[in-house]
């Protein structure tokens, strides 16, 4: 089963370099065909959180510490009963009161969270939102962030938007203080943005995914590609951003958009306690930071 699914993951990603023509899986609506929304604006932003309560938090209290003016969001979040210090976090930002901000909290059983495609999906079928925000929740939506989104989407018929420049921390260990603080303690907490340095962001990659509500509605998140919509036993790793911006048939619309932060974290919460997986994807990381810093 595993060398299937292998093979099945290869076959996905050879296509989706090109190889075969996405509109053999996905006939687009024409840009023509969107609407141009203005006024006061819906975003949906979609996060997905598996043992990372202690990053959900800053995420969530940036919503309340920076709420936005100029749209109305829901914030949705799918999680696992099975994490419980997740289900914490979620319980205690329910009871906070958020102007222009509606939470949505889904649970999901974990092998269906672990395949991150499949709650995207839901919700891209359903919203009733001008815009998608696909993200990751060790995102920060800082100061002034939400409300120029809500100008630069003004009129806009783009099928896929990202922003252009992100601010991102070192890699940081579990010992650092971001992350060791009051671990998974249900509270407000704030960055410090001195911390974090700029970093290009060179396409609609996985947190960055703003999604024109009437193509979501229309063509899902990556529904034509029944593999990305199966449950697994494991933190799936994450190749459907690039499948959905072949899907698409672009790399995205950059915009400048101020406030955009992520804490960039060794360990992964996917691997759990395995140990050995754990050291060498974190030793894998680093590396990529190096590299991509040098680049």
């Amino acid at each position: 089963m595993e060398l299937l699914r292998t093979g099945e993951e290869l076959l996905i990603r050879t296509a989706a370099s090109g190889v075969v023509p996405a509109a053999w899986l996905l006939k687009l609506p024409d840009e023509s065909q969107l609407a141009a929304r203005t006024g006061r604006l819906k975003l949906e932003i979609v996060s997905h959180c598996w043992q990372y309560a202690h990053l959900l938090a800053y995420q969530l209290s940036s919503l309340l510490r920076f709420p936005p003016t100029q749209l109305a969001v829901r914030m949705t979040v799918f999680h696992s009963a099975e994490d419980t210090a997740t289900c914490r976090m979620l319980d205690f930002f329910a009871a906070q009161a958020a102007p222009g901000v509606e939470w949505n909290w889904q649970q999901l059983p974990k092998e269906q969270l672990f395949r991150r495609s499949i709650g995207r999906n839901r919700v891209a079928l359903s919203t009733t939102a001008d815009w998608l925000w696909l993200t990751d929740c060790d995102i920060v939506f800082h100061r002034d962030c939400l409300d120029t989104l809500a100008r630069e989407l003004q009129g806009r018929r783009d099928r896929l938007l990202y922003p252009r420049d992100e601010r991102v921390t070192a890699m940081l260990a579990e010992s650092d203080p971001v992350l060791a603080a009051e671990r998974d303690v249900p509270r407000l907490v704030d960055i410090d943005p001195t911390q974090f340095e700029h970093l290009a962001v060179p396409r609609a990659t996985g947190a960055y995914q703003i999604v024109h509500g009437d193509i979501a509605r229309s063509c899902g998140y990556c529904a034509q590609v029944p593999l990305f919509q199966r449950p697994v036993a494991r933190w799936a790793k994450t190749f459907e951003d690039r499948t959905f911006r072949w899907l698409m048939r672009t790399q995205g619309v950059p915009l400048d958009i101020p406030g955009v932060h992520r804490i960039r974290h060794v360990r992964k919460g996917r691997y759990g306690d395995n140990e050995a997986e754990a050291k060498l994807r974190s030793g894998i990381r680093r590396w990529k930071a190096r590299l991509k810093k040098q680049i």
